[in-house]
């Protein structure tokens, strides 16, 4: 799935459905006649491009991004139908490509000497003051 936009969108394009409505926003007397919003739809379970490790890591990891098994997206920033068109494609094969991205594993590391130092030398400080705020009873 890490192919340029254009051959990826040609490979989705079979895959996925639009929806228009229309959109509130700028465009005068053109937003109460043309439906310029639109809706894509991708379903991900009967995906031909996905394999089915990929399908699962899209409906388990993100169950908040997928609806049943549709991930939905809106795109109503421009004028037109075909620039949201565009829009929408080009969000939803981002959004694919950041999903499947494999995650780097993370390795526990050790503080350093100096910030082990620094540490400490803060705790002293800190201690100081504190013997500083207390009443000598010695008179």
């Amino acid at each position: 799935m890490m192919l340029k936009e254009e051959q990826e969108y040609h490979i989705l394009k079979k895959e996925i459905s639009f929806h228009t409505s229309r959109s509130g926003g700028k465009g005068g007397q053109n937003v109460n006649k043309v439906e310029t919003k639109v809706e894509i739809i991708f379903d991900v379970n009967s995906s031909l491009i996905l394999t089915a490790a990929q399908k699962t890591i899209i409906l388990k990891k993100y169950p908040d991004l997928v609806d049943g098994t549709f991930i939905k997206l809106t795109a109503n920033k421009h004028r037109t139908q075909l620039e949201n068109k565009q829009d929408a494609q080009r969000k939803l094969i981002l959004l694919l490509q950041k999903l499947l991205k494999p995650v780097k594993k993370r390795f526990a590391t050790k503080p350093s000497k100096s910030s082990k130092e620094k540490k400490l030398t803060n705790k002293k400080l800190r201690g100081e003051k504190k013997t500083l705020r207390k009443k000598f009873n010695d008179f």
